[in-house]
């Protein structure tokens, strides 16, 4: 497997691939959130003795906060490939989206904050019953956008005011998301 530095993208010996993948600085806050809620419901619930009610609430809550934990772990662990002919990523659910059979394209801003001036975005592709979801926070987010935009406008894809806002922040338009590197 290849190592990725904890930065953008890096570009592969093989000519037009690129790598992508979560760098531990932008995942640091994932594995804080997590820890935080996993721990103290890990304690409560090994050392206090607790009614059946206390008891579900509190395993449920861990539950949660160890599914949060491991999907975050799958995310930073997963490698994305993106090439002229295609975007794979590999991890414990290997998937491919062949940029000929893109059906899917949607960019989805998340704001963290009223005035919207901090938050992430989300872009998935498609091709028929197959779904790939990256952040914003993967290196290279912007090269994977351009590329995914870009297919999509050749391809006819009908995009929502929403996607079609969320490239023009990025500084995509229909007319020039034709040069993706």
């Amino acid at each position: 497997m290849t190592t990725i530095p904890d930065a953008a993208e890096t570009v592969n010996a093989e000519p037009g691939v690129t790598h992508h993948a979560y760098p531990a600085s932008a995942m640091a806050g994932d594995y804080l959130r997590a820890a935080a809620g996993l721990v103290p419901t890990g304690i409560l619930l090994s050392s206090v003795p607790l009614a059946t009610v206390s008891g579900v609430v509190l395993a449920s809550l861990a539950a949660i906060f160890a599914l949060f934990a491991a999907r975050t772990v799958l995310r930073h662990r997963c490698l994305i490939e993106m090439s002229e002919t295609e975007l794979r990523a590999s991890g414990l659910w290997p998937r491919s989206i062949a940029w000929t059979a893109l059906d899917r394209f949607k960019l989805g801003y998340y704001s963290t904050r009223r005035d919207r001036r901090a938050g992430w975005m989300q872009l998935e592709l498609g091709v028929r019953g197959t779904r790939l979801r990256l952040d914003s926070r993967i290196g290279g987010f912007d090269a994977v956008v351009r590329r995914a935009a870009s297919t999509a406008f050749a391809r006819g894809l009908e995009l929502s005011p929403t996607t079609l806002a969320n490239l023009q922040a990025l500084g995509i338009r229909a007319h020039d998301a034709g040069s993706w590197r």
